[in-house]
């Protein structure tokens, strides 16, 4: 599709609702209306007496449909008008294109990775919840079930951001190893086969760059409230590795305050009664035993090298190991999938009671080896059944949602959802999501985020990318977070 910007340069908002909505087209922009041809989308903002119009014209098959709509930018500041006019343009290009889809989208025109924290401005502003519900609903076009499911999430991070002190600080370390990489995936992530010569010089690398941060959090008055530890699969590594990275964590950080200690022991494949030993003499409180589906066809499709059984018998492990709060990740949409097969799935994992089990949708990500975005949008239908379908089964079996986020080429454009049973919500899913609190990432392709909790304002910093370039940095590695920890005033 052919798109134009005119008097505007809201080029993010526009290719951003075009892609929500129509995930198979491959968007290019004219510079002029009389350079486009069919199908097209031109996008015109008009601006006079205090009052923004902004007005969308697409055609697709020899139809057009245009949509339009007013607001007053009198006396707003430099943030307000720049959302109130970037909204005029997203709205006006999802009203002129839902007439061309067969199905409403059920999230309506919300583009965003976090829908509740955008509910969750809106109680915080002043409205109820029951007010936020309706603006979901009549303003964004939210559905019935979504809008529920984002004002519950809103009120989980609402409730938990009230036990978060102004010194607190969640920490996240990324060991990007994995057995075989899965097609769908498109995290950092190298194989053993590949780049198992590259986890001990990491592993001295991540332990300097442990003692480093923590050096910098006791200097900066933070303590740590939670550690995530994730990849990749952290259990790549052999247990002695394990053994090495918490007690350089333990050795060098304050854990006196941590009230959640995760570990994602996510490839069946890779646990080991060792290793789960050696996670609970660390204290790690949470593990998270992935199957992703527990159809073994579809595993294999997938390139998984387990089988369901490994999930079951990992989970036996982990039970017997000790571990009374675990969670199971499932992917809706992935090959050789069905509607029914997937609710199988979810029937066993509720048979076996984790205290979480997490359901994803499958997105279609760059560096990832799955790349057809038309087969996944095909899904629509499926997918829609798997969700609803897990969505009823999990509360009847008295899971209720607690977190939830939304990417980009997901397949039906719907969401991913971590469920859980009372009182087992995963803090740091949460705090990280919803952006409560500052997160320090260590390891590659980290991202640490410093969180300004009165105003919201978020800076970032990265680490490389890449184990190899992350090993090639270590002198440069905190610098980062010194810089978030220790801001110029």
């Amino acid at each position: 599709m052919i798109y134009t910007l005119e008097n505007h340069e809201l080029k993010h908002a526009v290719e951003e609702m075009l892609f929500h909505l129509l995930p198979t087209e491959t968007l290019s922009r004219a510079d002029t209306a009389e350079q486009i041809t069919e199908p097209y989308c031109r996008s015109i903002l008009t601006e006079e007496n205090g009052e923004a119009a902004a007005r969308a014209i697409v055609c697709m098959d020899g139809v057009t449909q245009e949509a339009e709509k007013r607001a007053s930018i009198a006396g707003l500041g430099t943030l307000d008008y720049k959302r109130t006019i970037t909204e005029l343009v997203k709205t006006t290009v999802y009203d002129a294109v839902v007439p061309f889809l067969p199905q409403t989208p059920v999230w309506g025109s919300l583009t965003g990775v976090r829908p509740a924290k955008l509910a969750r401005g809106m109680i915080e502003r002043g409205m109820t919840r029951g007010e936020a519900a309706v603006e979901l609903r009549e303003h964004f076009h939210v559905s019935p079930e979504r809008t529920a499911l984002t004002i519950r999430a809103a009120a989980t991070a609402m409730e938990m951001d009230k036990t978060i002190g102004e010194n607190d600080i969640s920490l996240y370390v990324g060991i990007p190893f994995c057995p075989s990489r899965c097609y769908y995936c498109s995290f950092v992530s190298a194989t053993t086969a590949q780049s198992g010569k590259l986890i001990e010089p990491y592993l001295d690398t991540l332990c300097r760059e442990i003692e480093e941060t923590a050096a910098l959090v006791r200097a900066a008055g933070k303590q740590v409230q939670s550690v995530y530890i994730g990849g990749g699969t952290p259990t790549t590594l052999d247990e002695h590795q394990l053994a090495r990275l918490l007690s350089a964590l333990e050795n060098h950080f304050d854990f006196s305050h941590l009230r959640e200690y995760t570990v994602e022991a996510g490839r069946p494949d890779t646990i080991t009664p060792e290793k789960l030993r050696v996670l609970k003499s660390a204290s790690v409180g949470r593990v998270s035993i992935n199957p992703q589906s527990m159809n073994d066809a579809v595993l294999a499709a997938i390139g998984r090298k387990h089988g369901s059984a490994d999930v079951l018998r990992a989970f036996d492990e982990a039970r017997q190991a000790g571990f009374d709060e675990i969670n199971m990740d499932l992917i809706a949409g992935l090959t050789g999938d069905t509607a029914e097969t997937f609710a199988q799935t979810v029937d066993t994992l509720l048979n076996l009671s984790p205290e979480n089990i997490t359901v994803h949708t499958l997105a279609i990500k760059r560096g990832a080896d799955l790349t057809d975005k038309a087969a996944a949008a095909a899904q629509r239908e499926t997918v829609s059944q798997m969700l609803d379908g897990a969505s009823h089964a999990l509360q009847n079996a008295g899971y209720g949602p607690y977190y939830l986020y939304r990417q980009k080429f997901m397949a039906g454009g719907f969401e991913n959802v971590g469920w859980c049973k009372p009182d087992t919500e995963c803090f740091y899913n949460v705090s990280m999501m919803e952006e409560l609190q500052t997160i320090l990432s260590l390891g590659a392709g980290g991202v640490s985020k410093r969180v300004v909790r009165e105003t919201g304002w978020i800076e970032r910093a990265n680490n490389p990318k890449y184990p190899l370039e992350y090993i090639q940095a270590a002198d440069r590695l905190a610098n980062g977070k010194k810089k978030l920890l220790f801001p110029k005033k």
